[in-house]
């Protein structure tokens, strides 16, 4: 599953990630509720039918919301916010649009955080939207990747037992794998090729964040703006199709698992 994050944040990234799956290896994507672009992404979403749509849930960035994942954890320890009837809402209203989701995952991956993953484990179950994100790199040697990134995927794989034990009590099921944290923001079409070859036997999320560099997406507040050009490129890279193919990989969507 080759899966983009933030579907629905600007009408920008809506059209990358349709260019990403048209014209690309592009095959899932997640939506976010509160997103400006969220009609946008909907109707992008009905008029493409073999793009995988799932829910992207934020509980950081968003109106109203904490800044930072730093305020998020202050704000769940001091008991102000409250993220089952949070992100029970951005699911009711991506169902109303219309869309049916088999797959979660969360903005800045803050489903690794106990309260969120409870919570978004819980949703999982009521909604019968069964695939729930597991963001642990598998190793990865195609490039050079900052210690500091290197240290924070180390330590989140500290994290699998407790994680899939809470996942596995709700009926939620993972992927075998997954890859695109270490390289986020960072990879280009040689990268994608390398990846191809050092994939493990199994089924595999590879997450990315492909866009267009319009004004919409320069006045937005991310950290991933000319990266997400960059990565729309290596996604449609003819080759990065041909590597699939020599290495005997399969293309799908949570829905074809």
């Amino acid at each position: 599953m080759v899966n983009a994050d933030d579907f629905g944040f600007t009408r920008d990234t809506n059209d990358g990630i349709i260019t990403a799956h048209r014209d690309g290896i592009l095959t899932a994507t997640t939506l976010m509720a509160n997103g400006s672009a969220f009609d946008h992404a909907v109707e992008l979403a009905h008029s493409h039918p073999t793009l995988d749509v799932g829910c992207h849930l934020v509980l950081v960035g968003g109106p109203g919301q904490p800044g930072s994942v730093s305020d998020l954890l202050v704000a769940l320890t001091r008991g102000q916010m409250d993220p089952y009837r949070e992100l029970r809402g951005q699911i009711e209203k991506i169902v109303v649009a219309g869309i049916a989701p088999r797959h979660l995952d969360t903005h800045k991956h803050t489903h690794l955080w106990p309260p969120v993953l409870k919570a978004v484990a819980r949703l999982s179950q009521e909604f019968q939207i069964p695939w729930v994100r597991r963001p642990f790199d598998f190793p990865l040697t195609i490039r050079p990747v900052p210690w500091t990134r290197r240290l924070m995927s180390a330590t989140l794989g500290g994290l699998r037992p407790w994680f899939h034990r809470v996942l596995s009590q709700h009926g939620c099921r993972t992927t075998d794998h997954f890859a695109g944290f270490e390289i986020t923001g960072a990879f280009v079409a040689d990268d994608l090729v390398k990846l191809i070859a050092a994939l493990p036997e199994g089924s595999t999320e590879f997450m990315c964040h492909p866009g267009y560099l319009r004004d919409e997406l320069r006045q937005a507040r991310t950290r991933l703006k000319e990266s997400r050009e960059q990565e729309l490129q290596a996604l449609i890279h003819p080759s990065v199709r041909k590597a699939l193919t020599r290495h005997g990989v399969r293309l799908v969507g949570y829905r074809d698992l």
